[in-house]
């Protein structure tokens, strides 16, 4: 039986009372015992130093912390310089990221893929770091093709990932459709399914554009007639993704990996009604 990897991603709070409600949330997602917490990292690094401290808060009080690290926009230097601070306090886990490019920035500095960002972790540290890398089972949205985007992920995979977390989908199909592309390219390291709890349709509606997840027309065409009705749409939410992670953990996915915008509660009832 494979032991599977439960975790939870928080972002930067950018205030002290933010950071005060960060560890509420973290505290009440501890109880669920998850593997890590990790953390993001702005664009360019725009938020490096808040995450830096949420992951010294997360660690202090107790538990694992994930920070992303993200080289668009960096040097070799600056990623030297963050992943010796990292080891000086003791993380042993990274999520490795491309990360998108700031507006207004005209070069992706001295790194252009997360395959050279893994490289580059593996030639400075040697295998100190556990690296996650990202996965896009309906394809990064500047992929060329489907078929580009597997010989990417594999490239991220050979510089040295030891296991991928995806970008969040509604459709288990496209999940297991990627991964069993990837077994046949010969990568079968854990691929662990992103989960994004329904809170809110409109930025649900802006993260996907963003990102290249698809909302089924079926479910985008429920979530736009409710309107502004808030319980409808966390209630509909609930049901759709806990019935997503039931079939994703049936079938054999090596875990869930929950965005959950630094909240609790969805995350915490989806898990219940897991059984988890």
């Amino acid at each position: 039986m494979v032991k599977r990897t439960f975790s939870f991603e928080f972002f930067p709070p950018k205030t002290p009372e933010g950071m005060d409600k960060l560890r509420a949330t973290r505290d009440q997602l501890a109880l669920l015992k998850p593997k890590f917490f990790s953390v993001t990292f702005g664009a360019g690094g725009s938020t490096r130093d808040h995450s830096l401290e949420t992951v010294l808060d997360i660690q202090r009080a107790g538990y694992a912390a994930a920070p992303h690290l993200s080289c668009i926009g960096s040097t070799h230097d600056n990623i030297r310089a963050i992943l010796q601070q990292y080891q000086t306090h003791g993380i042993r886990h990274i999520v490795a990221l491309r990360g998108d490019l700031p507006s207004g920035m005209a070069s992706t500095g001295e790194f252009r893929y997360a395959n050279e960002l893994v490289e580059f972790i593996r030639s400075e540290t040697g295998d100190w770091f556990n690296i996650e890398v990202a996965a896009y089972p309906e394809y990064h949205p500047q992929a060329r093709s489907a078929r580009d985007d597997l010989l990417n992920f594999k490239r991220k995979v050979d510089a040295g990932a030891n296991s991928a977390i995806t970008q969040y989908f509604f459709n288990a199909d496209a999940y297991f459709n990627f991964v069993d592309e990837c077994a046949a390219l010969g990568v079968t390291l854990p691929i662990v399914p992103g989960i994004m709890p329904i809170s809110n349709f409109s930025q649900l509606a802006r993260f996907s554009d963003a990102c290249g997840a698809e909302i089924p027309r079926w479910m985008r065409k429920q979530l736009e007639g409710y309107s502004d009705d808030i319980e409808s749409i966390r209630a509909f939410g609930l049901d759709v993704v806990t019935d997503l992670c039931e079939r994703l953990l049936k079938a054999g996915a090596p875990g869930l990996h929950f965005y959950t915008m630094n909240q609790a509660t969805l995350t915490t009832t989806i898990w219940q009604r897991l059984g988890l």
